[in-house]
């Protein structure tokens, strides 16, 4: 069994070559493709080429909000199907995210489990899903533009008296500035019916060749909807939950095994974790985790270091958690709150 590490990354060089360090000195048969803004940063490649299975991919960079983290995604998986890299699962991360545990063990759960994907998913407009209504129609009713990636604080003060007005007084119009400054106009229809249902959840996943084979066509096969995302606003936190879940060709277990901390944040961005955070991260049914900064505190990766190395039996326990399969229940494993400024 193979399993592909999808890496998107755009800062902190020396963070990603510990990330690919550890995991193809503790995986036998792994492959990695590390997909790089280097219009961010610079990477070293030749400090990866010395380890086999690692593909370094240019990624056009992203602006926050927009499909950018999408086609990144995609754009990776073409690479991968068209180089016909053979693979099994395939594991997403960011270069700020890190195990938690022996990958042997994820990789031996993998190997075994009858599920087609680890996948977090909610009917956004049920009773489980975090978001309001209001948020959802504003994130995906509606098409935006993307107009400047970066605001100053002094010009984010300014808009938002322009921004209560414009996104309170009318339904035709929503103006944000949380990834920068985009604009959107209410759309005339929407794809969203009682035989498409718009989907929520993490855009970080751990799915089957199956799926991402999956995924891969449908974006071709499927303009229409590939365009209705594209305009939308944080895609990436529906698109691939809405195409598998309506599918009803996988079976998929809700939860995607990741911690991630959004308590304090605003517009999505998690907390930064650190070594205070070690017994939070030591449970069995968590994989991985995000954000980890070494500039910030680095000691929490030399404490995962330790566990993953040393650990012997870390047993993963998937009777403790509520299995859903293609239902719309919703399980909070990842501590995954999205912070949403209704205002």
């Amino acid at each position: 069994m193979r399993v592909c590490y999808l890496i998107q990354t755009y800062k902190n060089p020396e963070q990603i070559y510990r990330l690919v360090r550890l995991i193809k000195n503790t995986t036998a048969n792994s492959f990695i493709i590390v997909s790089h803004n280097f219009s961010s940063c610079n990477l070293n490649i030749s400090l990866l080429k010395k380890f086999q299975n690692v593909k370094v991919i240019h990624n056009n960079g992203v602006m926050m909000g927009s499909f950018g983290i999408l086609q990144g995604f995609f754009d990776a998986i073409a690479w991968l199907l068209n180089q016909n890299i053979k693979f099994d699962w395939l594991i997403n991360l960011t270069g700020q995210d890190y195990p938690t545990q022996p990958l042997s063990k994820i990789e031996k759960l993998l190997h075994s489990t009858k599920y087609d994907g680890f996948v977090e998913y909610y009917d956004v407009y049920s009773k489980q899903s975090p978001w309001s209504k209001k948020v959802v129609d504003t994130r995906y009713l509606y098409s935006y533009k993307h107009f400047k990636e970066y605001l100053s604080p002094r010009q984010k003060y300014m808009l938002r008296p322009i921004k209560h007005i414009v996104n309170n007084c009318q339904p035709f119009f929503r103006l944000d500035y949380s990834y920068g400054l985009i604009l959107g106009m209410k759309n005339f229809y929407h794809l969203f019916d009682k035989h498409f249902t718009c989907y929520g959840g993490s855009f970080f996943t751990t799915i089957s060749q199956a799926c991402v084979t999956y995924l891969h066509n449908f974006v071709r096969e499927h303009p229409r909807v590939l365009d209705y995302y594209k305009k939308t606003f944080i895609p990436e936190e529906s698109f691939i939950q809405t195409v598998l879940v309506n599918s009803k060709q996988f079976n998929l277990y809700n939860s995607n095994f990741r911690y991630t901390d959004f308590s304090g944040s605003r517009h999505g961005h998690p907390r930064i974790l650190t070594a205070k955070d070690f017994p939070s991260l030591t449970q069995a049914n968590i994989h991985f985790a995000r954000k980890f900064d070494m500039n910030v505190d680095s000691t929490i990766l030399d404490k995962l270091d330790r566990r993953i190395l040393t650990s012997k039996d870390i047993n993963i326990d998937m009777s403790s958690i509520e299995c859903v399969t293609k239902q719309n229940n919703y399980v909070n494993l990842s501590n995954h709150k999205i912070a949403f400024n209704e205002s």
